[in-house]
């Protein structure tokens, strides 16, 4: 009995393990995650790459699921395709153009949660990193932009970063010229706080 019991747990292992990359981590996101105004080395989920490597030693490979325009409404579709190479943990930074453009947030916030399910499912850990918008897009709105994270959060009892662009937004120094989009600069603590945040997940 106690063998059926060892055989069964070591084939269990040997499922997680073909389903997940050990090395790999998928950021996914939208232009903030790109590096859309610098180069892709100088986008934050390469600094990180870095970082790991130099600051705890580790070899990973990181993939930046990061494209201009995104919503979360074209998150799933493209999760799918970046789980053919199995990252074992998945940062997602999705929901700030659909902040930007007003859309409706109940239809975000499901499309966030479908992206963390699906995710989980593969067994990669997610890892979420909160938006927020200006006021300016009205307080009730933007409150209830805020509170998505929140509520996703505590719903798949995640691990977050309140926001994502925490030291850098609003900051000029540390944006390009359209006052959204960080530059080398900004990058750079983004990649530091980031760094923090992850590196007892690796």
């Amino acid at each position: 009995m106690k063998k059926i019991i060892l055989i069964l747990f070591l084939i269990n292992l040997q499922i997680i393990s073909a389903n997940t990359n050990s090395n790999t981590i998928l950021f996914l996101g939208d232009s903030l995650t790109e590096g859309l105004g610098v180069q892709k080395d100088d986008a934050f989920p390469k600094l990180v790459q870095t970082l790991i490597q130099t600051e705890l030693k580790k070899d990973i490979t990181v993939i930046n699921g990061g494209v201009s325009g995104s919503t979360t409404s074209d998150g799933l579709a493209r999760l799918k395709w970046y789980l053919k190479k199995k990252p074992y943990l998945v940062f997602l930074a999705l929901g700030a153009n659909d902040g930007l453009r007003g859309l409706n947030l109940e239809k975000s916030q499901k499309n966030l949660e479908e992206i963390i399910k699906y995710a989980q499912k593969s067994n990669a850990k997610v890892l979420l990193a909160g938006m927020l918008i200006p006021p300016n897009y009205g307080l009730e709105y933007s409150e209830r932009f805020k509170k998505m994270y929140q509520e996703i959060k505590e719903k798949y009892k995640l691990e977050s970063m309140p926001f994502l662009l925490d030291g850098v937004a609003g900051k000029k120094e540390f944006n390009q010229a359209d006052g959204i989009h960080p530059n080398i600069e900004g990058h750079k603590i983004i990649a530091k706080k980031v760094f923090m945040f992850i590196k007892e997940y690796l």
